[in-house]
């Protein structure tokens, strides 16, 4: 008789005990062919073992789960819970407008089948002690997908050591005031630079916060001018928005100034980064790797300061450098220097996808790290007077902060208007034939500035748009949908303000109608169901098309669904999908259950294709075969590519759009 396999998920992290609890509880369940599990028996845990099940919902098809015999090569067998609800369908989904009653899934036994019934009751015991399982069975994606980056980064999973695998790897996660704050000390700006000195000193700091000279009577003015509180934090915000480094004092004595006479408010700097309370260590140090500054001011909820986060506080307490590569790609003097820091970027992203950071937290560092490196590119390629005069912006997955690998280039070149240069064409062909001998290859869509159409006048490209606009030219949607992810890399950012403003204004003018047929694009690969079908290999022998593209199956629906989503709200300031889906919430487009459904689909997406390419020769990463993957992968893929499907039904019915 097949027993339990206790070496394979989600049973491996079982004590001795709940071993010998689970074997109370489970029994061989056979099906015949076309037998369905019959209602009363969907209060169970299925592994299994031979054969093949079939999963539906109101007679349209949802996955299979196979056995052995059809996994060839795989010591592992896929398992279901048959008490899971389709909640991805209905329940999270602001975008149907009728409160459709949740129905059970249907089971089907595709040919004879034998399962491994485990009672729900007894797994219930055992998740309620056991996190680890309670994780890996959870009827929510974002658990599951946690419980998966834990197995993938930890081939030692036990409930002894997971609580310090699952510090390490959320670090970064975690509130900037778990840092060592250092203290605040404050000095007016109008005294003198011998003071502030005196106070750095006693404290053993580098630093001063400044209070601009107005600040005191505009505080005062705060306190009776019927303001709100959130608007009094933001105003004491910016009033306290200074300070005085010890680098700013021997800047004074160079410029043989007495610091005895001399005000602070000279040398101080008043246009300070700051960060909350509440956000994330992650956030912090994007910021400080991107505006390449050392100390951040932390304000509360009130608007005050409640500590300085130091750079070396913040480095030393999440261990892991990449600051040291953007100060190698700001100290690169030519392209093999350059090259030297991209291929650190490579280390790093390798190092962190192993040490089980979230994908998210890597592409968007790694979107910091390569702006910093087109950025550098772009300065020893250009003059300062060209720099100064244009723009360069980054579009496609690179824009929204989602690339990971070094893939297709995809870059603009927005021009004053009025201003020109005769060797800009040249400039633009160095740039991008430079990125790729960096590793970053040309766009085989000519999406980059050495097409005249993405190196353009501003006025032009505003013209440009307003004709993207209002044209059907399915080509038009793909520029367009580039230009919406476009995000400042360098130059004068201006530019890139006035376009974005512009797209505001095609917009509204705009047929009512363009956005509907925008979504369109989101449903053109065609129906989930057909990638299903890739899981189960032909029983002659393994397809030799079950790779399952996972760009086109689950990545491009979810961007470009969410981008159209944005495009009809009018959420045109941001190019990520994951701002974009706060500003979703923000306008009650969607709910905040359904927007963190969707990112962890598409982060999984994102997170599968890294995999790929790390562990391949594939510098697309796009397809991954199903039968390498654990049951654990495969039940994710599986999970995310519902999502995927139900969020296309979403749009379809809100779109009113036939099916593609």
């Amino acid at each position: 008789m097949p027993h339990l396999d206790f070496s394979q998920p989600p049973f491996d992290v079982l004590s001795l005990a709940e071993r010998q609890s689970i074997r109370k509880n489970t029994q061989i369940r056979y099906l015949a062919k076309n037998e369905i599990l019959p209602a009363g028996e969907l209060q169970c845990l299925y592994v299994v073992i031979k054969g093949q099940i079939e999963q539906s919902l109101d007679g349209e098809f949802v996955a299979s789960y196979v056995g052995s015999n059809h996994a060839d090569g795989l010591n592992n067998n896929d398992w279901f819970d048959s008490r899971r609800l389709p909640e991805s369908f209905t329940k999270d989904n602001k975008l149907e407008t009728e409160n459709t009653p949740i129905q059970p899934y249907q089971f089907r036994a595709n040919e004879e089948t034998l399962l491994i019934q485990v009672a729900g009751d007894a797994i219930d015991k055992i998740s309620a002690q056991n996190h680890l399982v309670r994780q890996m069975l959870s009827d929510k994606l974002p658990e599951r997908l946690k419980a998966l980056r834990q197995r993938r980064h930890n081939k030692t999973l036990n409930p002894a050591n997971y609580t310090n695998q699952q510090e390490v790897q959320q670090i970064i996660l975690q509130p900037v005031v778990d840092v060592h704050l250092l203290p605040v000390h404050i000095v007016n700006a109008n005294d003198s630079l011998y003071e502030a000195a005196r106070i750095m000193t006693e404290a053993g700091l580098k630093h001063v916060l400044v209070r601009p000279l107005h600040s005191l009577h505009d505080l005062d003015d705060l306190q009776s001018g019927g303001l709100g509180s959130s608007q009094i934090a933001q105003l004491k915000t910016k009033l306290l928005l200074g300070i005085l480094t010890d680098t700013d004092i021997c800047r004074a004595v160079s410029d043989r100034q007495d610091p005895a006479t001399t005000p602070c408010q000279r040398y101080a700097n008043f246009n300070l980064r700051t960060i909350k309370a509440s956000d994330e260590i992650g956030d912090a140090l994007l910021t400080m790797t991107r505006y390449r500054i050392h100390r951040l001011p932390v304000i509360d909820k009130n608007g005050d300061v409640v500590g300085v986060l130091g750079q070396s506080d913040m480095l030393a307490h999440i261990g892991h450098h990449s600051q040291l590569i953007s100060i190698q790609i700001e100290q690169a003097q030519d392209l093999s220097s350059l090259d030297t820091a991209v291929e650190l970027i490579g280390r790093y992203i390798r190092a962190q996808h192993h040490n089980g950071v979230k994908i998210g937290n890597i592409s968007r560092m790694v979107q910091t790290l390569n702006a910093q490196v087109f950025t550098k590119l772009w300065q020893l390629i250009v003059p300062d007077e060209v720099l100064a005069n244009t723009c360069l912006i980054v579009m496609g997955s690179e824009g929204r902060g989602e690339q990971i690998m070094r893939t297709d280039q995809d870059n603009a070149l927005i021009i004053r208007d009025g201003y020109t240069h005769p060797d800009l064409a040249q400039f633009a062909d160095t740039f991008n034939d430079h990125l790729a001998t960096l590793g970053y290859p040309l766009c085989d869509g000519n999406i980059m500035m050495t097409n005249p159409m993405w190196r353009q006048p501003l006025k032009s490209f505003t013209t440009q748009i307003g004709l993207w606009f209002r044209n059907s030219d399915p080509m038009h949607g793909i520029y367009l949908s580039a230009i919406l992810d476009g995000e400042y890399v360098c130059g004068d950012e201006s530019l890139l303000t006035q376009v974005r403003h512009h797209l505001k204004l095609a917009h509204k003018t705009a047929d009512p109608m363009f956005v509907r047929q925008f979504a369109r694009a989101a449903l053109q690969f065609g129906d989930v169901n057909q990638w299903w079908q890739k899981f189960v290999p032909l029983l002659s022998g393994k397809s030799a098309s079950s790779d399952i593209d996972l760009k086109k199956a689950g990545i491009f629906p979810l961007v470009h669904g969410i981008r159209t989503l944005a495009l009809e709200n009018n959420v045109l300031d941001v190019p990520s999908t994951k701002a974009r889906l706060k500003a979703l919430v923000q306008v009650n487009a969607m709910t905040q259950e359904r927007a963190d459904t969707l990112l962890e689909a598409l982060e999984f997406f994102m997170a599968q294709r890294l995999s790929v390419a790390l562990s391949t020769d594939d510098k697309h990463a796009r397809q991954v075969d199903p039968t390498t993957l654990t049951a654990l992968e495969r039940d994710l893929l599986k999970e995310c590519l519902t999502v995927v499907k139900s969020f296309k039904n979403q749009l379809r019915q809100h779109y009113q759009l036939e099916i593609v």
